[in-house]
């Protein structure tokens, strides 16, 4: 059986005040009326950042009683996590009709964390956290320090990433950037360091806000709505839970998530039309092009010149404006989702790129923790 996305959305986005279920309601009932289906044909959710029960909790919300339900927690990444698992779960008939979704308002809130302090005998609190570092920026920043190390590349090939999300952005009403005109190079390199080599530039929105995508198979999808986008698909691999595990902080898990994903829809990078990847921070994406396979190790500064990966040029990424000037509630892997899929059906207005077909989706989770592939295409 092959299996679709018939639906997706997102909730309120920026500073919105709400109640996080409050934005997984928005999310859900949007995503259910893009996809031409009622809240009761859901029997399978997978959702987390609500709770430890965060599934539970929000069937419960929705008067849902599923059959399936999945709240892995590993991060930006769960969410391309889900489809895989939805995928497995509605081949298996354990269910039909699964959404997938999340829901944030850590702007609302003040606040970046999503948990509490680390445990007394992690490897965090034992080797790292009396070191006093930003969590997570500090991570990244070394991660980024050493990449720029080994691979020669200056802090400009970091910015480009910043600058290209930008330009995305003021082509997307909905990004919070969207009417903060244009960033530079230059803004990017001078604007405060936190951590060096990582600018205030080189890091995620705060924001509010959330998703959800729907999914069934593809033969029921094609009776519904919207164009249905098939699950090609998917791969994952987990790491490591912090710097102190890390035998190298320039090598990712997305180089073994993005080889099962491509090896399980039969397709190669260059096969790619446009890349939705998880930018936590700017050296994230780096690391990602280079796990994913769109160039080898040590080329990713090479690979961004040019405006390669801004509007109009060859390498379509992050047309949203990304977490760095679209959205990013806590965890993003989620939206990467909807976005995707927008592409794919054509529906992104000034942003839209030109005949695609094959849209990949990369969330990364954690501090380069964890790492999932979804690879989407248009049905044929």
């Amino acid at each position: 059986m092959t299996v679709a996305i018939a639906g997706a959305a997102e909730s309120d986005l920026g500073v919105t005040g709400h109640p996080i279920l409050t934005l997984q309601t928005q999310a859900i009932t949007r995503a259910l009326a893009d996809a031409g289906l009622p809240l009761k044909d859901v029997d399978g959710l997978a959702t987390c950042g609500v709770s430890r029960f965060s599934a539970t909790q929000v069937a419960d919300y929705l008067g849902l009683q599923p059959a399936w339900t999945d709240s892995t927690f590993a991060g930006g990444c769960a969410f391309e996590m889900y489809v895989a698992r939805a995928v497995q779960a509605i081949e298996a008939g354990q269910c039909r009709t699964v959404v997938i979704s999340y829901g944030s308002n850590q702007r609302s809130a003040r606040s970046r964390s999503l948990g509490g302090v680390a445990e007394e005998h992690t490897p965090e609190a034992v080797y790292e956290m009396p070191y006093g570092p930003l969590y997570p920026f500090s991570y990244y920043a070394m991660a980024a320090q050493r990449y720029l190390h080994t691979s020669g590349a200056g802090r400009e090939a970091l910015a480009e990433v910043a600058v290209a999300a930008r330009e995305w952005a003021l082509l997307n009403p909905a990004a919070f950037r969207h009417g903060a005109g244009p960033l530079t190079v230059e803004d990017v390199l001078a604007a405060p360091m936190v951590s060096t080599p990582l600018t205030t530039a080189d890091a995620c929105l705060v924001t509010d806000g959330g998703g959800a995508v729907v999914l069934t198979s593809l033969e029921r999808a094609r009776d519904l709505p919207k164009p249905p986008v098939v699950v090609l698909g998917y791969g994952e691999c987990v790491t490591n839970t912090s710097m102190t595990s890390a035998d190298d902080l320039t090598t990712s898990g997305a180089v073994r998530s993005g080889a099962e994903a491509f090896a399980r829809a039969g397709l190669r990078p260059d096969d790619v039309d446009v890349a939705e990847l998880y930018d936590s921070f700017t050296i994230t994406v780096l690391l990602s092009l280079e796990g994913l396979g769109f160039c080898g190790r040590g080329e990713a500064a090479d690979f961004l010149k040019g405006g390669r990966i801004r509007p109009g040029g060859t390498f379509p990424l992050n047309t949203n404006g990304g977490g760095l000037s679209y959205n990013h509630p806590g965890q993003y892997g989620l939206l990467l989702l909807v976005e995707a899929v927008r592409q794919l059906r054509g529906e992104c207005g000034a942003r839209q790129v030109t005949g695609a077909e094959i849209a990949l989706a990369h969330g990364t989770g954690g501090i380069l923790s964890a790492h999932a592939t979804v690879l989407l295409g248009v049905d044929r």
